[in-house]
Protein backbone atom coordinates (compact mmCIF):
# COMPACT_ATOMS: atom_id res chain seq x y z
CA UNK A 1 0.00 0.00 0.00
CA UNK A 2 2.99 2.55 0.45
CA UNK A 3 3.79 2.26 -3.09
CA UNK A 4 0.15 3.67 -3.93
CA UNK A 5 0.12 6.35 -1.71
CA UNK A 6 3.34 7.34 -2.69
CA UNK A 7 2.14 7.56 -6.29
CA UNK A 8 -0.83 9.75 -5.22
CA UNK A 9 1.49 12.00 -3.63
CA UNK A 10 3.58 12.37 -6.80
CA UNK A 11 0.68 13.06 -8.78
CA UNK A 12 -0.59 15.72 -6.60
CA UNK A 13 2.70 16.79 -6.48
CA UNK A 14 3.58 17.06 -9.97
CA UNK A 15 0.12 19.03 -10.79
CA UNK A 16 1.25 21.68 -8.39
CA UNK A 17 4.90 21.72 -9.56
CA UNK A 18 5.44 20.41 -13.18
CA UNK A 19 1.82 22.06 -14.17
CA UNK A 20 2.77 25.31 -12.96
CA UNK A 21 6.06 25.05 -15.03
CA UNK A 22 3.69 24.13 -18.22
CA UNK A 23 1.88 26.89 -17.15
CA UNK A 24 4.67 29.50 -17.51
CA UNK A 25 5.55 27.98 -20.89
CA UNK A 26 2.62 28.73 -22.86
CA UNK A 27 2.26 32.34 -20.47
CA UNK A 28 -1.20 32.50 -20.41
CA UNK A 29 -2.66 36.36 -20.95
CA UNK A 30 -5.81 38.06 -20.03
CA UNK A 31 -7.05 38.65 -23.95
CA UNK A 32 -10.36 37.34 -24.63
CA UNK A 33 -11.24 34.02 -25.03
CA UNK A 34 -13.43 32.69 -27.65
CA UNK A 35 -16.49 32.04 -25.56
CA UNK A 36 -16.34 35.69 -24.68
CA UNK A 37 -15.42 37.36 -27.87
CA UNK A 38 -17.75 35.03 -30.04
CA UNK A 39 -20.30 33.56 -28.12
CA UNK A 40 -23.14 31.66 -30.36
CA UNK A 41 -25.73 29.87 -27.93
CA UNK A 42 -24.61 26.61 -29.20
CA UNK A 43 -20.88 25.63 -28.30
CA UNK A 44 -19.30 28.67 -27.21
CA UNK A 45 -20.79 29.80 -24.24
CA UNK A 46 -18.90 31.01 -21.03
CA UNK A 47 -19.08 28.34 -18.02
CA UNK A 48 -17.41 28.77 -14.81
CA UNK A 49 -14.17 27.53 -14.05
CA UNK A 50 -15.42 24.28 -11.51
CA UNK A 51 -17.74 23.62 -13.86
CA UNK A 52 -15.56 23.68 -16.97
CA UNK A 53 -13.61 20.98 -14.79
CA UNK A 54 -16.46 18.76 -14.29
CA UNK A 55 -17.51 19.08 -17.86
CA UNK A 56 -13.63 18.35 -19.15
CA UNK A 57 -13.06 15.70 -16.70
CA UNK A 58 -16.10 13.74 -17.64
CA UNK A 59 -15.31 14.33 -21.30
CA UNK A 60 -11.80 12.97 -21.63
CA UNK A 61 -12.73 10.15 -18.38
CA UNK A 62 -15.53 7.76 -18.78
CA UNK A 63 -14.17 3.76 -18.87
CA UNK A 64 -10.52 4.86 -19.85
CA UNK A 65 -9.02 5.49 -17.00
CA UNK A 66 -11.56 2.19 -15.52
CA UNK A 67 -11.11 -0.53 -17.99
CA UNK A 68 -7.96 0.45 -19.64
CA UNK A 69 -6.19 0.71 -15.91
CA UNK A 70 -7.77 -2.34 -15.19
CA UNK A 71 -6.74 -4.10 -18.30
CA UNK A 72 -2.99 -2.50 -17.75
CA UNK A 73 -2.84 -4.43 -14.31
CA UNK A 74 -2.48 -7.79 -16.27
CA UNK A 75 1.56 -6.83 -16.16
CA UNK A 76 1.10 -6.09 -12.48
CA UNK A 77 2.40 -2.96 -10.45
CA UNK A 78 4.83 -2.28 -13.13
CA UNK A 79 1.66 -0.16 -14.57
CA UNK A 80 2.12 2.21 -11.76
CA UNK A 81 4.97 4.29 -13.32
CA UNK A 82 3.50 4.42 -16.76
CA UNK A 83 -0.13 6.09 -15.39
CA UNK A 84 2.11 8.59 -12.77
CA UNK A 85 4.62 9.44 -14.93
CA UNK A 86 2.95 9.71 -18.09
CA UNK A 87 -0.09 11.45 -16.74
CA UNK A 88 2.01 14.60 -15.49
CA UNK A 89 5.21 14.44 -18.69
CA UNK A 90 2.82 13.20 -21.46
CA UNK A 91 -0.66 12.69 -20.39
CA UNK A 92 -1.55 16.26 -19.38
CA UNK A 93 1.06 18.19 -21.00
CA UNK A 94 -0.86 17.02 -24.15
CA UNK A 95 -4.46 18.19 -22.74
CA UNK A 96 -3.28 21.43 -21.88
CA UNK A 97 -1.59 21.76 -25.48
CA UNK A 98 -4.59 21.00 -26.68
CA UNK A 99 -6.51 22.89 -24.94
CA UNK A 100 -4.33 26.13 -25.29
CA UNK A 101 -4.01 26.13 -29.36
CA UNK A 102 -7.59 25.35 -29.72
CA UNK A 103 -8.48 28.58 -27.34
CA UNK A 104 -6.28 30.42 -29.36
CA UNK A 105 -7.18 29.69 -32.25
CA UNK A 106 -10.86 30.62 -31.84
CA UNK A 107 -11.97 27.31 -30.51
CA UNK A 108 -10.87 25.14 -33.58
CA UNK A 109 -11.18 21.51 -33.49
CA UNK A 110 -7.90 19.55 -32.80
CA UNK A 111 -8.11 18.30 -36.58
CA UNK A 112 -8.21 22.26 -37.60
CA UNK A 113 -5.31 23.03 -34.88
CA UNK A 114 -2.79 20.32 -35.68
CA UNK A 115 -3.31 20.96 -39.74
CA UNK A 116 -2.10 24.83 -39.38
CA UNK A 117 0.83 23.45 -37.39
CA UNK A 118 1.85 20.43 -39.19
CA UNK A 119 0.79 21.19 -42.95
CA UNK A 120 -1.57 20.48 -45.44
CA UNK A 121 -0.95 16.48 -45.64
CA UNK A 122 -1.69 16.02 -42.04
CA UNK A 123 -4.31 18.36 -42.36
CA UNK A 124 -6.50 16.06 -44.21
CA UNK A 125 -4.81 13.05 -42.18
CA UNK A 126 -6.09 14.41 -38.86
CA UNK A 127 -9.37 15.11 -39.96
CA UNK A 128 -10.38 11.70 -40.94
CA UNK A 129 -8.33 10.18 -38.36
CA UNK A 130 -10.12 12.20 -35.61
CA UNK A 131 -13.78 11.47 -37.37
CA UNK A 132 -13.10 7.76 -37.16
CA UNK A 133 -11.22 7.65 -33.58
CA UNK A 134 -14.20 9.65 -32.17
CA UNK A 135 -16.74 7.05 -33.58
CA UNK A 136 -14.70 4.41 -32.26
CA UNK A 137 -14.14 6.10 -28.89
CA UNK A 138 -18.29 6.65 -28.96
CA UNK A 139 -18.42 2.61 -29.96
CA UNK A 140 -17.17 1.76 -26.53
CA UNK A 141 -18.59 4.37 -24.28
CA UNK A 142 -22.01 2.74 -25.75
CA UNK A 143 -21.41 -0.79 -25.76
CA UNK A 144 -19.50 -0.55 -22.19
CA UNK A 145 -22.10 0.87 -20.34
CA UNK A 146 -24.68 -0.91 -22.48
CA UNK A 147 -22.80 -4.40 -20.95
CA UNK A 148 -23.13 -2.93 -17.43
CA UNK A 149 -26.79 -2.38 -17.38
CA UNK A 150 -27.38 -5.74 -19.32
CA UNK A 151 -26.43 -7.22 -16.53
CA UNK A 152 -28.72 -5.23 -13.89
CA UNK A 153 -31.81 -5.43 -15.73
CA UNK A 154 -34.19 -8.23 -16.90
CA UNK A 155 -33.34 -10.59 -19.75
CA UNK A 156 -35.75 -8.42 -22.43
CA UNK A 157 -32.96 -5.28 -21.75
CA UNK A 158 -30.66 -6.97 -23.37
CA UNK A 159 -26.90 -5.27 -24.67
CA UNK A 160 -28.76 -4.72 -27.72
CA UNK A 161 -31.92 -2.78 -26.53
CA UNK A 162 -29.73 -1.00 -24.33
CA UNK A 163 -27.36 0.44 -26.86
CA UNK A 164 -30.11 1.34 -28.71
CA UNK A 165 -31.17 3.38 -25.78
CA UNK A 166 -28.05 4.77 -25.24
CA UNK A 167 -27.77 5.95 -28.64
CA UNK A 168 -31.33 7.80 -28.60
CA UNK A 169 -29.57 9.72 -25.30
CA UNK A 170 -26.68 10.32 -27.83
CA UNK A 171 -28.54 12.18 -30.60
CA UNK A 172 -30.21 14.18 -27.98
CA UNK A 173 -27.14 15.43 -26.30
CA UNK A 174 -25.31 15.52 -29.74
CA UNK A 175 -27.72 17.82 -31.40
CA UNK A 176 -28.64 20.30 -28.34
CA UNK A 177 -26.61 23.29 -27.44
CA UNK A 178 -23.99 22.35 -25.21
CA UNK A 179 -25.85 24.11 -21.91
CA UNK A 180 -28.82 22.10 -22.41
CA UNK A 181 -27.74 18.54 -20.94
CA UNK A 182 -24.14 18.46 -20.93
CA UNK A 183 -23.84 22.17 -19.40
CA UNK A 184 -26.86 20.84 -16.77
CA UNK A 185 -25.30 17.41 -15.39
CA UNK A 186 -22.14 16.97 -16.46
CA UNK A 187 -21.20 18.39 -13.30
CA UNK A 188 -23.24 16.15 -10.71
CA UNK A 189 -21.85 13.31 -13.34
CA UNK A 190 -18.17 14.02 -12.57
CA UNK A 191 -18.65 14.56 -8.56
CA UNK A 192 -20.35 10.93 -9.13
CA UNK A 193 -16.99 9.83 -11.13
CA UNK A 194 -14.69 10.83 -8.06
CA UNK A 195 -16.68 9.48 -4.93
CA UNK A 196 -16.83 6.19 -6.69
CA UNK A 197 -13.79 6.07 -7.54
CA UNK A 198 -12.25 6.57 -3.74
CA UNK A 199 -15.01 4.30 -3.10
CA UNK A 200 -12.89 1.36 -4.85
CA UNK A 201 -9.92 2.67 -2.91
CA UNK A 202 -11.50 2.60 0.49
CA UNK A 203 -13.14 -0.49 -0.32
CA UNK A 204 -9.53 -1.93 -1.39
CA UNK A 205 -7.79 -0.73 2.00
CA UNK A 206 -10.90 -2.16 4.34
CA UNK A 207 -10.13 -5.41 2.52
CA UNK A 208 -6.62 -5.38 2.16
CA UNK A 209 -6.57 -7.86 4.91
CA UNK A 210 -7.30 -10.80 2.01
CA UNK A 211 -6.65 -8.73 -1.00
CA UNK A 212 -3.49 -6.39 -0.06
CA UNK A 213 -2.54 -3.85 -2.61
CA UNK A 214 0.98 -4.75 -4.28
CA UNK A 215 4.16 -2.92 -4.01
CA UNK A 216 5.91 -1.58 -6.93
CA UNK A 217 7.98 -3.88 -8.85
CA UNK A 218 9.35 -4.07 -12.72
CA UNK A 219 8.62 -7.86 -13.15
CA UNK A 220 6.44 -8.17 -15.99
CA UNK A 221 3.59 -10.71 -14.31
CA UNK A 222 1.33 -10.67 -17.79
CA UNK A 223 -0.26 -14.30 -17.13
CA UNK A 224 1.37 -16.80 -19.86
CA UNK A 225 0.03 -17.71 -23.06
CA UNK A 226 -1.72 -20.95 -23.17
CA UNK A 227 -0.16 -21.85 -26.36
CA UNK A 228 3.22 -21.46 -24.79
CA UNK A 229 4.29 -18.09 -26.32
CA UNK A 230 5.31 -16.58 -23.27
CA UNK A 231 4.60 -13.30 -21.55
CA UNK A 232 3.39 -10.31 -23.51
CA UNK A 233 5.66 -7.63 -22.98
CA UNK A 234 4.98 -4.88 -21.14
CA UNK A 235 6.26 -2.64 -24.00
CA UNK A 236 4.52 -1.32 -26.07
CA UNK A 237 1.26 -3.35 -25.31
CA UNK A 238 0.90 -2.11 -21.75
CA UNK A 239 1.64 1.66 -22.60
CA UNK A 240 -1.45 1.56 -25.71
CA UNK A 241 -3.44 -0.86 -23.10
CA UNK A 242 -3.88 1.95 -20.57
CA UNK A 243 -4.25 4.77 -23.10
CA UNK A 244 -6.84 7.33 -21.07
CA UNK A 245 -5.22 6.61 -17.85
CA UNK A 246 -1.65 8.16 -18.77
CA UNK A 247 -2.01 9.81 -22.35
CA UNK A 248 -5.11 9.82 -24.83
CA UNK A 249 -5.18 11.50 -28.15
CA UNK A 250 -8.65 11.44 -27.52
CA UNK A 251 -8.90 13.74 -24.84
CA UNK A 252 -7.57 16.66 -27.83
CA UNK A 253 -10.73 15.86 -29.18
CA UNK A 254 -12.55 17.09 -26.05
CA UNK A 255 -10.13 19.85 -25.06
CA UNK A 256 -11.93 21.98 -27.93
CA UNK A 257 -15.42 21.55 -26.74
CA UNK A 258 -14.39 23.25 -23.27
CA UNK A 259 -11.88 25.58 -25.18
CA UNK A 260 -15.08 27.26 -26.24
CA UNK A 261 -16.39 27.90 -23.12
CA UNK A 262 -13.32 29.14 -20.44
CA UNK A 263 -13.88 32.86 -19.34
CA UNK A 264 -9.43 33.23 -19.36
CA UNK A 265 -6.92 31.30 -20.65
CA UNK A 266 -5.55 31.54 -17.23
CA UNK A 267 -8.29 28.99 -16.14
CA UNK A 268 -6.63 26.83 -18.68
CA UNK A 269 -3.99 25.21 -16.10
CA UNK A 270 -6.60 23.71 -13.14
CA UNK A 271 -8.82 22.91 -16.66
CA UNK A 272 -7.00 21.08 -19.01
CA UNK A 273 -3.94 20.16 -17.21
CA UNK A 274 -5.98 19.31 -13.75
CA UNK A 275 -8.46 17.25 -15.13
CA UNK A 276 -6.02 14.86 -16.54
CA UNK A 277 -4.21 14.43 -12.98
CA UNK A 278 -7.54 13.96 -11.58
CA UNK A 279 -8.21 11.14 -14.27
CA UNK A 280 -4.73 9.81 -13.58
CA UNK A 281 -5.10 9.61 -9.67
CA UNK A 282 -8.78 7.50 -11.05
CA UNK A 283 -6.64 5.08 -13.24
CA UNK A 284 -4.51 4.67 -10.65
CA UNK A 285 -7.17 3.70 -7.73
CA UNK A 286 -8.68 1.13 -10.16
CA UNK A 287 -5.10 -0.46 -11.45
CA UNK A 288 -4.16 -0.66 -7.70
CA UNK A 289 -7.63 -2.07 -6.70
CA UNK A 290 -7.62 -4.98 -9.85
CA UNK A 291 -3.99 -5.85 -8.82
CA UNK A 292 -4.71 -6.19 -5.18
CA UNK A 293 -8.32 -7.74 -6.11
CA UNK A 294 -7.14 -10.76 -8.84
CA UNK A 295 -3.42 -11.67 -7.73
CA UNK A 296 -4.82 -12.29 -4.13
CA UNK A 297 -7.96 -14.00 -5.90
CA UNK A 298 -6.75 -17.97 -4.77
CA UNK A 299 -3.92 -17.08 -2.61
CA UNK A 300 -1.06 -18.33 -5.31
CA UNK A 301 -0.68 -15.62 -6.97
CA UNK A 302 -2.18 -16.55 -9.89
CA UNK A 303 -5.48 -14.47 -10.01
CA UNK A 304 -4.27 -11.82 -13.05
CA UNK A 305 -4.90 -15.42 -15.05
CA UNK A 306 -8.30 -14.82 -14.06
CA UNK A 307 -8.61 -11.07 -15.23
CA UNK A 308 -6.86 -12.61 -18.79
CA UNK A 309 -9.92 -15.16 -18.85
CA UNK A 310 -12.51 -12.40 -18.55
CA UNK A 311 -10.90 -10.91 -20.93
CA UNK A 312 -9.29 -7.73 -19.01
CA UNK A 313 -11.15 -4.47 -17.68
CA UNK A 314 -14.56 -4.56 -19.07
CA UNK A 315 -18.13 -4.99 -17.69
CA UNK A 316 -17.60 -7.94 -16.22
CA UNK A 317 -14.82 -7.31 -13.98
CA UNK A 318 -15.62 -4.16 -12.89
CA UNK A 319 -18.58 -5.70 -11.53
CA UNK A 320 -17.42 -8.14 -9.85
CA UNK A 321 -14.69 -6.02 -8.18
CA UNK A 322 -17.70 -3.58 -6.90
CA UNK A 323 -19.99 -5.97 -5.71
CA UNK A 324 -17.14 -7.56 -4.10
CA UNK A 325 -15.24 -4.67 -2.55
CA UNK A 326 -18.44 -2.44 -1.59
CA UNK A 327 -21.04 -5.01 -0.85
CA UNK A 328 -24.42 -4.51 -1.23
CA UNK A 329 -25.20 -1.20 -1.29
CA UNK A 330 -22.21 0.20 -2.59
CA UNK A 331 -21.79 -2.37 -5.41
CA UNK A 332 -24.44 -0.94 -7.01
CA UNK A 333 -24.25 3.04 -6.46
CA UNK A 334 -20.09 2.60 -7.93
CA UNK A 335 -21.37 0.73 -10.93
CA UNK A 336 -23.91 3.75 -11.40
CA UNK A 337 -21.03 5.84 -11.77
CA UNK A 338 -19.29 3.38 -14.23
CA UNK A 339 -22.09 3.57 -16.08
CA UNK A 340 -23.00 7.27 -16.62
CA UNK A 341 -19.63 8.38 -16.88
CA UNK A 342 -18.90 6.07 -19.81
CA UNK A 343 -21.82 7.36 -21.49
CA UNK A 344 -21.25 11.31 -21.27
CA UNK A 345 -17.59 10.41 -22.86
CA UNK A 346 -19.52 8.94 -25.72
CA UNK A 347 -22.08 11.53 -26.27
CA UNK A 348 -19.52 14.62 -26.52
CA UNK A 349 -17.70 12.16 -28.39
CA UNK A 350 -19.96 11.84 -31.60
CA UNK A 351 -20.62 15.83 -30.64
CA UNK A 352 -16.87 15.94 -31.21
CA UNK A 353 -17.16 14.42 -34.46
CA UNK A 354 -20.09 16.83 -35.41
CA UNK A 355 -17.76 19.62 -34.45
CA UNK A 356 -14.98 18.39 -36.64
CA UNK A 357 -16.95 17.67 -39.85
CA UNK A 358 -18.52 21.41 -39.18
CA UNK A 359 -15.03 22.88 -38.95
CA UNK A 360 -13.52 20.68 -41.94
CA UNK A 361 -16.78 21.15 -44.49
CA UNK A 362 -17.23 25.45 -42.87
CA UNK A 363 -20.92 24.46 -42.03
CA UNK A 364 -23.36 26.39 -39.75
CA UNK A 365 -24.14 24.89 -36.66
CA UNK A 366 -26.81 27.17 -35.68
CA UNK A 367 -29.23 25.75 -38.32
CA UNK A 368 -30.58 22.45 -37.25
CA UNK A 369 -30.93 20.76 -40.15
CA UNK A 370 -27.57 20.49 -40.83
CA UNK A 371 -26.55 19.41 -37.77
CA UNK A 372 -29.25 16.95 -37.97
CA UNK A 373 -28.01 15.87 -41.32
CA UNK A 374 -24.36 15.78 -39.92
CA UNK A 375 -25.31 13.72 -35.99
CA UNK A 376 -27.37 11.08 -37.84
CA UNK A 377 -25.03 9.06 -40.59
CA UNK A 378 -22.23 9.34 -37.40
CA UNK A 379 -25.13 8.24 -35.38
CA UNK A 380 -25.86 5.30 -37.40
CA UNK A 381 -21.86 4.42 -38.16
CA UNK A 382 -21.51 3.98 -34.77
CA UNK A 383 -24.59 1.44 -33.79
CA UNK A 384 -23.02 -0.64 -37.08
CA UNK A 385 -19.51 -0.75 -35.56
CA UNK A 386 -21.05 -1.84 -32.05
CA UNK A 387 -21.64 -5.31 -33.55
CA UNK A 388 -18.06 -5.84 -34.03
CA UNK A 389 -16.41 -7.70 -30.76
CA UNK A 390 -15.65 -5.13 -28.30
CA UNK A 391 -12.16 -6.24 -27.65
CA UNK A 392 -11.31 -5.59 -31.06
CA UNK A 393 -12.89 -2.45 -30.97
CA UNK A 394 -10.42 -1.38 -28.03
CA UNK A 395 -7.48 -2.92 -29.26
CA UNK A 396 -7.86 -0.20 -32.41
CA UNK A 397 -9.23 2.65 -30.78
CA UNK A 398 -6.25 2.05 -28.23
CA UNK A 399 -3.97 2.17 -31.17
CA UNK A 400 -5.80 5.18 -32.45
CA UNK A 401 -5.81 6.87 -29.70
CA UNK A 402 -2.46 7.16 -29.11
CA UNK A 403 -1.19 7.68 -31.96
CA UNK A 404 -3.20 11.12 -32.59
CA UNK A 405 -1.83 11.85 -28.80
CA UNK A 406 1.65 11.95 -30.64
CA UNK A 407 0.61 13.65 -33.43
CA UNK A 408 -0.83 16.53 -31.01
CA UNK A 409 2.02 16.47 -29.03
CA UNK A 410 4.34 17.38 -32.12
CA UNK A 411 2.03 20.25 -33.32
CA UNK A 412 2.45 21.45 -30.06
CA UNK A 413 6.12 21.54 -30.23
CA UNK A 414 5.91 23.13 -33.73
CA UNK A 415 3.95 25.66 -31.95
CA UNK A 416 6.07 26.20 -29.55
CA UNK A 417 9.74 26.53 -31.33
CA UNK A 418 7.57 29.42 -33.26
CA UNK A 419 5.85 31.47 -31.52
CA UNK A 420 8.15 31.79 -29.05
CA UNK A 421 11.32 33.65 -28.39
CA UNK A 422 12.92 30.41 -26.62
CA UNK A 423 12.42 27.84 -28.87
CA UNK A 424 13.74 25.46 -26.12
CA UNK A 425 10.22 25.57 -24.78
CA UNK A 426 9.25 23.55 -27.66
CA UNK A 427 10.93 20.20 -25.45
CA UNK A 428 8.25 20.21 -23.40
CA UNK A 429 5.94 18.83 -26.11
CA UNK A 430 8.67 17.07 -28.04
CA UNK A 431 10.03 14.57 -25.85
CA UNK A 432 6.87 13.35 -24.89
CA UNK A 433 6.11 13.43 -28.38
CA UNK A 434 9.12 11.19 -29.61
CA UNK A 435 8.28 8.95 -26.35
CA UNK A 436 4.70 8.34 -27.92
CA UNK A 437 6.33 8.16 -32.05
CA UNK A 438 8.39 4.82 -30.62
CA UNK A 439 5.57 3.52 -28.51
CA UNK A 440 2.94 3.81 -31.13
CA UNK A 441 5.16 2.63 -33.91
CA UNK A 442 6.49 -0.19 -31.58
CA UNK A 443 2.95 -1.13 -31.42
CA UNK A 444 2.05 -0.77 -35.14
CA UNK A 445 4.98 -3.54 -35.97
CA UNK A 446 4.36 -5.81 -33.21
CA UNK A 447 0.63 -6.12 -32.97
CA UNK A 448 -1.73 -8.60 -34.24
CA UNK A 449 -4.51 -6.30 -35.91
CA UNK A 450 -1.15 -4.19 -37.00
CA UNK A 451 1.70 -6.02 -38.81
CA UNK A 452 1.94 -8.86 -36.51
CA UNK A 453 5.23 -9.16 -36.43
CA UNK A 454 4.72 -10.30 -32.51
CA UNK A 455 4.21 -14.06 -34.37
CA UNK A 456 7.47 -14.39 -35.03
CA UNK A 457 8.68 -14.61 -31.42
CA UNK A 458 11.56 -12.37 -30.30
CA UNK A 459 13.01 -11.69 -33.66
CA UNK A 460 9.68 -10.19 -34.43
CA UNK A 461 9.74 -8.11 -31.20
CA UNK A 462 13.27 -6.91 -31.78
CA UNK A 463 12.18 -5.77 -35.55
CA UNK A 464 9.37 -3.75 -33.65
CA UNK A 465 11.50 -2.16 -31.14
CA UNK A 466 14.09 -1.36 -33.99
CA UNK A 467 11.61 0.04 -36.16
CA UNK A 468 10.12 2.24 -33.26
CA UNK A 469 13.05 3.99 -32.35
CA UNK A 470 14.10 4.51 -35.56
CA UNK A 471 10.68 6.02 -36.16
CA UNK A 472 10.87 8.25 -33.45
CA UNK A 473 14.35 9.57 -33.76
CA UNK A 474 13.48 9.99 -37.82
CA UNK A 475 10.43 11.95 -36.10
CA UNK A 476 12.58 14.24 -33.69
CA UNK A 477 15.30 14.96 -36.55
CA UNK A 478 12.37 16.27 -38.90
CA UNK A 479 10.89 18.32 -36.06
CA UNK A 480 14.73 19.79 -35.48
CA UNK A 481 15.55 20.40 -38.77
CA UNK A 482 11.89 22.35 -39.97
CA UNK A 483 10.35 24.20 -37.45
CA UNK A 484 12.78 24.51 -34.53
CA UNK A 485 15.33 26.74 -36.97
CA UNK A 486 12.18 27.73 -38.95
CA UNK A 487 13.17 31.15 -40.70
CA UNK A 488 9.85 32.44 -40.21
CA UNK A 489 9.76 32.01 -36.40
CA UNK A 490 10.02 36.01 -36.12
CA UNK A 491 7.41 36.45 -37.53
CA UNK A 492 5.01 33.71 -35.57
CA UNK A 493 6.24 34.93 -32.70
CA UNK A 494 4.52 38.51 -33.24
CA UNK A 495 1.29 36.50 -34.37
CA UNK A 496 1.44 34.39 -31.09
CA UNK A 497 -1.71 34.69 -28.84
CA UNK A 498 -4.22 36.50 -31.26
CA UNK A 499 -3.48 34.13 -34.15
CA UNK A 500 -7.02 32.61 -35.46
CA UNK A 501 -8.83 35.08 -33.23
CA UNK A 502 -11.94 36.89 -35.14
Amino acid sequence: MVTFFVALAILIGGYIVYGSIVEKVFKPTDNPTPAVANPDGVDYVPISTPKAFLIQLLNIAGLGPIFGAISGAMWGPSVYIWIVFGTLLAGAVHDFTAGMLSERNDGASISEVTGKYLGPIMHNVMRIFSVVLLILVGVVFMVGPAGLLARLTPAWLDIRVWTIIILCYYFLATLLPIDKIIGKVYPLFGILLILMAFGIAIGTMIHSGERSMMEFTFKNLYPGNVDGTGVKPIWPLMFITVACGAISGFHATQSPIVSRCIKSEKEGRKIFYGAMVAEGIIALIWASAAVAFFWNKDGSGTGLSALKAIGGGNSNSVYDMCVALLGPIGGPIALLGVIVCPITSGDTAFRSARMTIFDWMKLDEKKIPVRLSVAIPLLLIGYGISFINYNVVWRYFSWSNQTLAMIVLWAGAVYLATNYENKNRAWLCAIPATFMSAVSITYLMYAPECFNLGAKGASGLTISYTVGVIAAVAFLAVFLLTAYRNPQASLERQKAIVIGRK
